[in-house]
């Protein structure tokens, strides 16, 4: 992204493509590089986060981090997704990412919270392959 994104942001509020506007996101956003367009696009800029996997700070499956900006707009039952440790993939991800509603993402949050297994993560993890490859739903 550009340095002076967090600026631009406001003037692109309108232009928001997720409903809610709990999340955020444009699918041409002009606040990205074409490099980060690419990087995005392969799923790269998930690889850091491989290092909070590996400090323990984040798991392979669990809800997505939030950014606290987002939380303040949760409702009190979709604060529940925040009641495990984030994680890099989960069902939504493979529901298709950013084409999946908010309030959709957070049922399926909640949902992992509350039927957590290694089973389930196992599933989970072979089924994020695909949709990392594809790139479905990533901008």
């Amino acid at each position: 992204m550009y340095q002076d994104a967090e600026k631009m942001r406001a003037h692109l509020e309108s232009s928001n493509e997720m409903q809610e506007g709990v999340t955020f996101k444009v699918k041409n956003d002009p606040r990205v590089t074409k490099v980060g367009k690419l990087i995005r696009k392969l799923s790269l800029d998930e690889i850091p986060q491989l290092w909070n996997v590996l400090k323990g700070e984040m798991s392979l499956v669990g809800p997505r981090p939030a950014l606290y900006s987002e939380i303040e707009k949760y409702s009190l039952i979709q604060r529940q997704r925040l009641d495990t440790i984030p994680g890099l993939t989960s069902d939504w991800v493979i529901a298709g990412r950013s084409k999946v509603c908010f309030t959709r993402q957070a049922e399926l949050d909640i949902d992992y919270v509350h039927h957590q297994s290694l089973w389930r993560d196992i599933k989970l993890i072979f089924k994020t392959i695909p949709s990392l490859l594809s790139g479905q739903g990533a901008y």
